[in-house]
């Protein structure tokens, strides 16, 4: 029987998820050769090469594909296990590390942890800030214990190494300037703005939302400018230099000189979830903490669905 060292399957693990050697290195905080040191030694233990030449990088073998689908169960497990002592020995006390979006940090998390220091003071989270995609990395990595971000940058719901738990559907709603002639008028859908100039991102999730929100209203959005932060996207809508879709949840409570309306024929969702390692869901601490958040989202989707019939909100 092998002695197999889980360092070096967490190399090669981290490989397979960065793609490049220096990458893999970057991610652990360990130099390249380090790091090829070690994926040489396991390849002697396994008795077959894990990596083999591809270009001027390196690839995968079969035989490394054989240990990671063996090595996300175990890592899976000792999750497991770690939670279990945790609860053994620490009960329901202890920090959480959380990497959310921004506005699910706004209306999500920070709501939450105002919850959990009154249930239960001897819990508290210690948030982080995170683009969607980013915050998968670091919950991959161990910087995170739970992940608030979107589902569209989500890994696929078999993916053994992370657990996954919808926590709500986000509207999204159109901002408008306020003398646009949809700013009052029933019955606004996507496709009555197929010739108004737009305003999102460059990249990221943010731009796939939007263009897939107007691909099913059958039109592709002329993106007039860029930018992903909402206060600047809300302050070029009331500028009247285009027009935007905005989660419901970046806008509640906002004060800007726009008119948010809803789409309720069309109902574009964004879609939030929370996101574990695998096995560390059992843990007492993870599992109040997302039973908490989903608590605040269930709130949060009443009073959106609340706001959402108002057929023109002003915001000024």
């Amino acid at each position: 029987m092998k002695d197999w060292d889980l360092r070096k399957l967490q190399i090669l693990r981290a490989l397979q998820e960065t793609g490049t050697v220096t990458a893999a290195a970057t991610a652990l905080r360990m130099t390249p050769s380090a790091v090829s040191q070690q994926l040489s030694a396991l390849s002697k233990q396994a008795g077959t090469p894990v990596i083999e030449a591809q270009g001027r990088g390196v690839r995968l073998t079969g035989a490394a594909h054989v240990l990671l689908r063996h090595a996300d169960v175990v890592f899976a497990q000792l999750e497991r296990a770690g939670a279990e002592l945790e609860g053994y020995t620490r009960g329901e006390a202890g920090e959480v590390r959380v990497g959310a979006i921004a506005t699910a940090i706004t209306r999500l998390v920070v709501p939450a942890s105002r919850l959990l220091r009154q249930d239960f003071p001897r819990i508290t989270l210690s948030v982080r800030q995170a683009e969607a995609a980013e915050v998968y990395e670091q919950l991959a990595g161990g910087d995170v214990d739970l992940a608030v971000t979107l589902a569209v940058h989500a890994p696929s719901a078999r993916d053994p190494r992370f657990h996954r738990v919808a926590l709500l559907a986000d509207p999204l709603d159109v901002a408008l300037p306020l003398g646009h002639s949809w700013a009052a008028r029933p019955g606004l859908r996507l496709a009555h703005l197929a010739q108004e100039p737009w305003i999102f991102g460059s990249s990221g999730p943010w731009r796939e939302i939007t263009l897939a929100a107007c691909a099913d209203a059958g039109f592709v959005p002329e993106q007039a400018h860029a930018a992903t932060d909402w206060s600047a996207i809300l302050a070029m809508v009331a500028a009247d230099l285009g027009v935007a879709l905005v989660p419901r949840m970046a806008t509640v409570g906002e004060r800007q000189h726009v008119a948010i309306r809803p789409l309720d024929a069309d109902r574009p969702r964004r879609h939030v979830v929370g996101v574990v390692r695998s096995g560390s869901e059992e843990g007492p601490l993870l599992r109040r903490v997302i039973r908490v958040l989903g608590q605040v989202a269930d709130e949060s989707v009443e009073s959106a669905d609340a706001g959402g019939r108002r057929e023109n909100v002003q915001l000024n």
